[in-house]
């Protein structure tokens, strides 16, 4: 590999050590993918973070079914949905997956986070969208995170945890702890009595308009 490789793949481990460190993620429930050319770059299933290094990182192509790749370890389990991701958004080219415990609780309720905070138009819209269920690994789950993230940034997956995307490894990490705390935001306000207030679309509407003009939404397709 040369060394641009060998620097996105030690990125991917430099992030996986952050989202546990910042309690974004726990063990190896996680994963991170990145857009590399043809191929994607995806952590390994199982590994600790803190024996990865960067020969570790799966290499696989973007086409095919999947049952080729490099690497000393398979990838992660959950390497379709990543792949599938990278192939029908060519505006985003990272993939952050993790168990983030107030995105899953929420997940878990199988509701959609509304908008009970400007911030969910970082993510695209109105809300954040919660998939169906499917079990982990499997085609049927890449299906219905694609559906969640129609028109989105980020998802929930029912009884299950949360994806966010990005133009760059740093981005999509960026919008996947600005997801958990919008799911603690929410999570603490349903507690109170009458619950949220949601703004109105016109109010993210509106929000959309500002996050549009300096770079936190991306590029119309």
């Amino acid at each position: 590999m040369d060394d641009q490789e060998r620097g996105i793949r030690q990125t991917i481990i430099d992030l996986c050590l952050e989202m546990n460190a910042n309690g974004l993620n726990q063990g190896t429930s996680g994963n991170i993918s990145f857009r590399h050319g043809e191929r994607m770059l995806i952590t390994p299933t199982a590994t600790p973070y803190e024996q990865l290094t960067p020969e570790m990182i799966v290499s696989m192509p973007l086409a095919g079914d999947g049952s080729h790749w490099e690497g000393p370890i398979a990838p992660s389990v959950e390497w379709r949905f990543h792949r599938e991701i990278l192939l029908r958004r060519p505006d985003m080219n990272a993939v952050v997956h993790a168990h983030a415990t107030f995105c899953t609780v929420i997940a878990i309720t199988r509701r959609a986070i509304p908008a009970c905070h400007y911030m969910v138009a970082a993510f695209g819209g109105n809300d954040v969208k919660c998939s169906g269920y499917a079990r982990y690994g499997t085609a049927e789950l890449s299906v219905l995170a694609l559906e969640a993230l129609e028109g989105r940034t980020a998802c929930l997956l029912a009884n299950h945890g949360m994806i966010a995307m990005g133009e760059t490894l740093d981005k999509a990490m960026w919008r996947a702890v600005e997801l958990e705390t919008l799911a603690k935001q929410y999570y603490y306000s349903l507690q109170l009595p009458g619950g949220p207030a949601i703004l109105s679309d016109a109010e993210i509407d509106e929000t959309l308009r500002g996050f549009g003009s300096y770079g936190l939404l991306p590029d119309p397709a």
